[in-house]
């Protein structure tokens, strides 16, 4: 789905949803309560958020799972593979598509292994069996099927948390005190644009989303993403000294049709431009097709490795 508009400000829609919204916070806080979930027998580090729509989670848990490895961990990821078909597997990138694992988990299992499954227990499961030594939960914070050693929420300071009403009247998932009251630490992405650091009681890890340099210089390109917040992308583009002449809004997690990639290659064509997309979206276009496709690469580094290394150090993850 898009983001909704009335989900950035108090309006009369969120007012006549927040009584909606107050029974969906009401059922996360129970569900979290009832049940305790499954107790692996290594750390389990959950990265989640308390908005919907993407913040830079698997960033995030890219670079923690680099970290970990450095300290000679083996880190196993765990994700519910959004709009995948395939559940309780391990993913494997030779034969596993978009359509049966998500998009997300083929990102994923490109820097440590990683099993798909809704229950996030049985995912636990299916890593120890195959040599894992600390899991690392993408999303989940509201998740009760598997216990949480390490919960960190994180925040993009550019995005916020919009109108800070629960689904539907607003884009939290839960209320903000109430999550905090869960996590352990905060990593937060970018500029404090909406004085949220303000709010938050946790220990706090900065951390800056890095752009690759991008094939071409100072060009005009075409655009297009199927994320939370697509306009990230774009002005990430900009950062990076392009011009995005055209960009092409899809629903988060989207699956591409053939004819959908066709039409945006053959406005590239027309217009003599390169077509540049998010490694998330390039995953799910079909191999023979992607040559016709750039990809803007992204990494989060932690502005303090130091900090987040004795973090974990404390908490004995190494």
């Amino acid at each position: 789905m898009k983001t909704p508009k009335h989900w950035r400000t108090n309006n009369l829609t969120s007012f006549l949803l927040s009584p909606i919204g107050l029974i969906y916070g009401g059922i996360t806080s129970l569900r979290m309560r009832i049940n305790k979930g499954f107790k692996a027998s290594v750390p389990v580090i959950c990265v989640g958020n308390l908005t919907a729509g993407g913040v830079g989670k698997t960033p995030i848990c890219i670079a923690l799972a680099e970290l970990l490895k450095k300290q000679g961990k083996n880190p196993f990821f765990i994700s519910r593979g959004y709009g995948g078909k395939l559940s309780g597997v391990l993913v494997n990138l030779k034969s596993h598509s978009p359509q049966e694992v998500g998009d997300e988990p083929l990102m994923l299992a490109r820097v440590a292994p990683t099993v798909v499954c809704s229950d996030r227990g049985k995912a636990a499961q299916i890593a120890l069996k195959n040599g894992a030594d600390i899991l690392i939960m993408d999303d989940g914070f509201q998740n009760p099927t598997l216990y949480k050693d390490i919960s960190f929420l994180v925040f993009n300071g550019e995005l916020g948390i919009g109108n800070g009403k629960i689904i539907p009247a607003g884009p939290m998932r839960e209320g903000l005190k109430s999550g905090l009251k869960r996590a352990d630490g905060v990593i937060f992405i970018g500029q404090d644009k909406f004085n949220l650091l303000k709010q938050i009681d946790k220990p706090v890890f900065h951390v800056d989303i890095k752009e690759q340099q991008p094939e071409h210089q100072n060009m005009k390109v075409i655009a297009f993403a199927g994320i939370g917040y697509p306009q990230k992308f774009y002005h990430s583009l900009q950062k990076c000294g392009l011009t995005v002449a055209n960009s092409y809004d899809f629903p988060d997690h989207h699956f591409y049709t053939k004819d959908e990639l066709k039409a945006l290659i053959k406005k590239g064509k027309k217009k003599n431009l390169p077509i540049y997309t998010t490694l998330k979206d390039f995953v799910k276009i079909p191999t023979d097709m992607q040559k016709n496709f750039n990809v803007l690469n992204i990494k989060a580094e932690f502005e303090h490795i130091s900090k987040i290394s004795e973090f974990f150090k404390d908490r004995h993850v190494f």
